[in-house]
């Protein structure tokens, strides 16, 4: 009878730990992290870093990686941490903004006007507001990576006004303020998956996209676009996030371990970012692509055009948070 106890009670332990992507306790513990960024996005490389920098340290933990869609699409990543069927994901934070709608506080567009005020807003106040939010809903972040200032590409027309704007089909995130920025600019805005851009741009479903200069070189998104613009209407983070339980199954030394080799892992991807995003911009135009600057006076009146996405904002999540970015971004 004792024997049938332990039995069961080691086989309950395996299923516990197997559903969370760790391993059971007779060998390294694996934590399971599944993402749709690139093999060769800096993201990808950035937990090539982590890996390795939690290999170094005493504690008995590996990692497996599953970048480029291996494990689904995006939206699948999210689902999949939640459930706890894997332990992490590093993710475009616009996918969980319809668990915490608060992260979309940050997509305030032509916000930013340069990442390093976008680093100190992550690393700040803000961060930790999102970071509770986050972990009321069954996750832990572990930091914030650059995904970058998102720039808009299309196969009909350069953009030379903010009425070029108008009409085209633009594929977005799946985040609320995204589609309604959009709409304000008169586009014709539509959410999809990032597994399915490609064929909807090479099908004529849409237009276009809007994604950094990274995103759209890496996906190989200049095959089935001709224009290519520096809108850069919002700054977009990644989120590295993990399943909540499953974190805080870890012992202390093993969660410190975690924490500091993710750290590691960050600053290395958002000094590798910043030089990743002009190489891809260069790779682009060399790869044939038509690259059209906006004038100072469309970049004006297109933030005129969307203006009224704060009050938006304010209503939809609370003006709380909405003010604690605009006043830390000095915006009117």
């Amino acid at each position: 009878m004792e024997l049938k106890q332990k039995f069961t009670k080691g086989l309950s332990t395996a299923l516990l730990f197997a559903g969370l992507g760790l391993a059971t306790a007779a060998q390294a513990q694996t934590l399971r992290f599944g993402s749709n960024f690139a093999l060769d996005h800096s993201s990808t490389k950035a937990m090539e870093v982590f890996k390795s920098e939690l290999a170094k340290t005493d504690v008995d933990l590996d990692v497996n990686l599953f970048p480029a869609l291996q494990l689904g699409g995006a939206q699948e990543n999210v689902d999949q941490v939640r459930s706890g069927a894997i332990a992490g994901t590093w993710i475009g934070i616009s996918y969980l903004s319809r668990i915490v709608p608060e992260l979309e506080a940050v997509s305030i567009p032509f916000a930013f006007a340069e990442r390093q005020q976008a680093f100190d807003l992550i690393d700040g106040a803000v961060g930790e507001k999102f970071n509770a939010l986050l972990a009321e809903k069954g996750f832990v972040a572990l930091g914030y990576m650059e995904l970058g200032f998102r720039n808009v590409t299309n196969s009909k027309r350069p953009l030379n006004s903010a009425s070029d704007f108008e009409g085209l089909k633009i594929r977005l995130q799946p985040n609320e303020t995204h589609l309604a920025t959009f709409r304000a600019l008169k586009a014709n805005p539509i959410s999809m998956d990032v597994k399915e851009i490609y064929s909807a741009m090479q099908q004529g479903v849409i237009d276009g996209q809007e994604n950094p200069y990274s995103i759209i070189s890496t996906n190989r998104f200049n095959e089935v676009q001709t224009y290519l613009s520096d809108s850069q209407h919002f700054y977009d983070y990644i989120v590295v996030v993990v399943n909540k339980d499953s974190f805080e199954r870890l012992s202390a030394s093993e969660q410190a371990a975690v924490k500091a080799s993710m750290t590691t892992a960050i600053n290395w991807q958002r000094e590798q970012a910043a030089a990743d995003d002009q190489a891809a911009k260069q790779a682009l135009i060399d790869a044939g692509m038509v690259f059209t600057p906006l004038t100072a006076e469309t970049r004006a009146e297109l933030r005129q055009r969307s203006s009224g996405i704060v009050d938006m904002l304010k209503q939809k999540i609370g003006a709380e948070i909405v003010e604690q970015v605009t006043t830390e971004l000095a915006i009117d």
